[in-house]
């Protein structure tokens, strides 16, 4: 499948583009009914949820926590953005096949299912923006359901495999996707061996603020910041998400011009995420990073 192919069909959604320029929170639907969530997966998520707010009341959490958390956050962080957002998802950059493989397990210890499952479900996003058929959108199915429902849901479980036949083909990429909750496993496994049941809490802690701060992209990045082009959808760019994120809150910019390795697209608007990749090319480990075509898109600019 080639990038191009990922392209909204502008013209199919000009006709929404009034309906949806702006969020009514009015009909935002706030309900759970009908989300079909699979206990498999909300059982697990919302029991890790009250394990950490509950286990710091319970038992005395050391101060010196709060290093290997912000440490596996930043890591898990880049992991999601630099990994299964612009390589798996998106393909704006290169890369060997053995560090492709460590972008995955990483990406795939933050708790976020498999590799394959998250970039098919990604593409499809980027198909249907703010479409009745967007799996998240927040405009036209509420905060709660974009921001945690649709990845706890029985109807998203599957991984749509005819949207990453250019990722399927890669044996160990579908080996991970099977056995998606191996790293996420493999690290709670080494925090517990190091630090006991501090590192337990460690590694649920990471994870819950890595689940939340890559959902804020979804729930969001389409309801609060500013729109610079238009992207025939929602998106804005909002600097506090970006900060969070490590440049992923730069929504507008990237949804304008998703083969863009960089999404920050001027000064100012800091990517972090960008800024490590461009060391990795200056390591040999990454190439190829693409750039936005600014003159181009002057064109689309509101």
């Amino acid at each position: 499948m080639s990038l191009n192919s990922l392209n909204v069909d502008q013209g199919s959604v000009d006709s929404e583009l009034i309906e949806r320029a702006e969020p009514d929170f009015s009909r935002m639907d706030f309900s759970i009914r009908d989300w079909n969530l699979s206990r498999f997966s909300s059982i697990p998520f919302f029991l890790i949820h009250i394990a950490v707010i509950a286990v710091p009341f319970l038992v005395r959490i050391p101060l010196w926590t709060l290093w290997p958390i912000s440490i596996f956050y930043f890591i898990g962080m880049f992991a999601v953005t630099g990994g299964y957002h612009r390589y798996f998802s998106h393909r704006t950059y290169k890369t060997s096949r053995g560090f492709q493989f460590a972008l995955a397990f990483l990406a795939q210890a933050t708790g976020q299912k498999g590799v394959l499952w998250w970039a098919a479900h990604h593409r499809h996003h980027h198909r249907h923006s703010d479409l009745p058929t967007d799996i998240h959108s927040p405009v036209k199915k509420g905060f709660w359901w974009s921001h945690w429902g649709w990845i706890l849901s029985k109807d998203q479980d599957a991984t749509r495999f005819d949207l990453v036949r250019d990722l399927a083909r890669y044996g160990e990429l579908r080996w991970l996707n099977k056995f998606y909750y191996v790293p996420s496993l493999s690290v709670l496994v080494l925090c517990c061996v190091a630090w006991g049941y501090v590192g337990l809490f460690v590694a649920a802690t990471s994870v819950v603020l890595l689940w939340h701060g890559t959902f804020t992209i979804n729930s969001l990045c389409h309801v609060f910041g500013t729109q610079r082009y238009k992207s025939y959808d929602t998106s804005r760019n909002n600097l506090w998400l970006a900060l969070l994120t490590l440049g992923e809150g730069w929504h507008n910019n990237h949804h304008t011009y998703m083969h863009s390795t960089r999404q920050g697209f001027f000064w100012g608007e800091i990517d972090i995420t960008y800024g490590i990749l461009k060391i990795l090319e200056s390591l040999g480990l990454v190439w190829q990073l693409r750039e936005p075509p600014l003159e181009k898109l002057n064109s689309r600019r509101l």
